[in-house]
């Protein structure tokens, strides 16, 4: 993969290469914990690593260690805590980069939220911040929506928030404390209400076409017991994988053309039998035999 070190890898990356570093049932209990757009995420950096150097494994398992020895700290006595402990273990600067490395990766849990947000709220909400601020919220964003955000704000904020972007490096605990506000501010207000106003619907379809079916089910029910129109509604939105048993073979056939078979092996893992045996009923004997091999290699 070229000449790289541990400081120039993404977050991402590291991420890959720690759970690869890992036993598969390990890293896969870890995956369980994810979200399904995480998983693809990482799994896709994952495909991409080739050859990663033996001594940067090394350091990104150890900044993984030095990071959860932080935290750990921190739930026992703070911060101030942890970074005497820190201190004496590591030395007085690597503690300080690690407490600053800990301090940021805390103060961006708003996050979440705010990449549902609608973009001119969001630069509406963002143009009356420092555009340093700015700046390091929107690079936690995917790019697509960062960049629309940029397109609703003056030239002048544009430009500047753009350069900021480019030139981004330590952040200042003053400047984290800032942002954290920002975002917390942002979250449970402004976009929280307007979420649950206007596309909260789409929202849980979408958070239940990624659990698996005796999840989605039972949440559906309990919808359905409170809110009959709202359950319907959020059904209409989402494709539930039991309908495939009502669409014609011909139209099974064109749908599993465009499917890649290892994304198909992944949904009939949580499938049923009479989902499954659709499924193959419109598969070649060969196509059929890649997607059960890719099953039986995932396990249970």
């Amino acid at each position: 993969m070229g000449e790289v070190s541990a400081k120039t890898l993404t977050g991402k990356q590291k991420a890959a290469i720690l759970l690869m570093s890992m036993d598969v049932d390990v890293a896969s209990k870890i995956f369980k914990e994810m979200d399904m757009q995480e998983v693809e995420s990482i799994a896709l950096e994952i495909t991409n690593l080739k050859d990663v150097p033996s001594n940067v494994v090394e350091d990104v398992v150890e900044e993984f260690y030095e990071l959860m020895m932080a935290s750990s700290f921190m739930l026992e006595g703070g911060i101030e805590y942890a970074q005497v402990l820190l201190e004496k273990t590591y030395g007085q600067d690597r503690a300080r980069d690690i407490v600053e490395k800990i301090r940021v990766l805390t103060s961006i849990r708003g996050f979440s939220i705010l990449k549902q947000a609608d973009p001119a709220q969001l630069a509406n909400f963002l143009s009356k911040e420092h555009p340093q601020t700015i700046a390091l919220i929107l690079s936690h964003l995917p790019s697509t929506q960062a960049a629309d955000v940029l397109q609703e704000f003056p030239e002048e904020l544009r430009t500047d928030t753009l350069y900021r972007i480019a030139t981004l490096g330590k952040i200042s605990p003053v400047l984290v404390s800032e942002i954290e506000q920002v975002v917390d501010q942002i979250a449970e207000s402004t976009f929280s209400q307007n979420l649950a106003a206007t596309g909260g619907s789409q929202i849980v379809a979408d958070i239940l076409n990624k659990s698996n079916n005796t999840t989605a089910k039972a949440m559906l029910e309990s919808i359905e017991e409170k809110n009959y129109d709202l359950s319907n509604e959020i059904k209409r939105l989402m494709f539930l994988f039991e309908d495939i048993v009502q669409i014609d073979d011909r139209g099974i056939q064109r749908i599993l053309r465009e499917v890649d078979k290892r994304d198909l092996a992944l949904s009939l893992k949580i499938a049923d039998d009479k989902i499954k045996n659709k499924i193959f009923k419109n598969m070649s004997e060969r196509a059929a035999s890649v997607v059960k091999e890719e099953l039986d290699y995932m396990g249970p």
